[in-house]
């Protein structure tokens, strides 16, 4: 029988990207034409753009059959759309990637080398990103600080979503049915120790158009990241009544000695208002650190579909669409 090739699928998430999507479509071409004995498909998710993102893959699609599409009914975010471009692709490995090219494809073949040669997990990890500011950059490192303390599973900093799963990772990842999820952190939970390769690079600046992610998305998605991964909030939350009822009793003790043994009472209106306030900010803290977790127990358990999109395949002149 003939050997048949290997089928890589590559992962595209898009918002918003209507003067980058052809572009990455050609330089993707440029870099995987020397590959003869690997196939491919490109898998464009569409996350509810509001400008001509869809129309621009459609009329991509028009030149080349391999390219799908994924056109969710409305913008249901990033790690959601590479959620629904990994349900449908359909290669023995699947690649990520934005469509900003930020993700260079010029580092595919590498990764794609990497897999057949035994590396079932291909990374990328940005040594440095010309697009963001010095700001930004010690925002994202002092993150990763953060969720690296309080959370069990350790995320890889400057780790982008730019990576390579083998067939066998990816339908174990399709096992997960959160709504809140973070593929970073979802990945460095399952990473085995071995058969896993790196590659470092440069991030450039985008192609065209700014970044989705403004401070309040990025403050969303700390949050978010700090509470799926680890309870250590609400010991914190523990810690911080107990250390508040020791200073409680101290100041207790405090007011009791000055009273009866050094006989020098104080007014005690802002001695009063300071304790009040404090308290009360704690527990107000308190109940906002439990609300944020039982607000994702409201949430998980109503077991929502993650997404509704529509698929659309071009076989010969015809396009045919599939709704879920």
């Amino acid at each position: 029988m003939p050997k048949t090739n290997k089928l890589v699928s590559i992962v595209i998430s898009a918002y918003n990207e209507e003067n980058n999507v052809a572009e990455l479509y050609k330089q993707l071409k440029q870099n995987l034409q020397n590959m003869p004995a690997i196939d491919f498909e490109f898998i464009y998710v569409d996350d509810g753009s509001s400008d001509k993102t869809l129309a621009n893959c459609m009329a991509l699609q028009n030149e080349d059959e391999r390219i799908k599409i994924v056109q969710l009914k409305r913008n249901f975010g990033h790690e959601i759309a590479m959620t629904a471009g990994m349900d449908y692709a359909q290669g023995d490995a699947v690649i990520f990637m934005d469509a900003d090219l930020q993700h260079p494809p010029v580092y595919i073949p590498q990764m794609i080398e990497l897999w057949q040669q035994g590396k079932e997990i291909v990374l990328t990890k940005r040594l440095d990103n010309q697009a963001t500011s010095k700001l930004y950059k010690f925002c994202a490192k002092t993150f990763y600080y953060v969720l690296n303390l309080l959370s069990e599973t350790k995320i890889m900093e400057s780790a982008p979503d730019f990576r390579l799963l083998d067939r066998k990772y990816v339908d174990f990842l399709k096992g997960f049915n959160e709504q809140d999820r973070l593929f970073r952190g979802l990945l460095s939970w399952i990473l085995p120790q071995e058969n896993v390769a790196y590659i470092d690079f440069v991030a450039p600046e985008r192609f065209s158009g700014e970044s989705k992610y403004n401070f309040a998305k990025s403050l969303r998605l700390a949050i978010n990241s700090i509470l799926q991964f680890s309870v250590m909030p609400l010991r914190l939350a523990t810690y911080l009544g107990l250390i508040t009822a020791i200073l409680a009793v101290c100041l207790g003790l405090y007011v009791f000695v000055e009273h009866f043994f050094l006989h020098n009472p104080t007014p005690g209106y802002a001695t009063i208002m300071v304790s009040v306030m404090f308290l009360g900010a704690v527990q107000l803290i308190c109940l906002g650190i439990i609300g944020e977790y039982i607000g994702k127990i409201h949430v998980e358990v109503k077991k929502r579909p993650l997404y509704m999109a529509e698929y659309m395949v071009k076989k010969g002149k015809k396009r045919a669409q599939k709704d879920i």
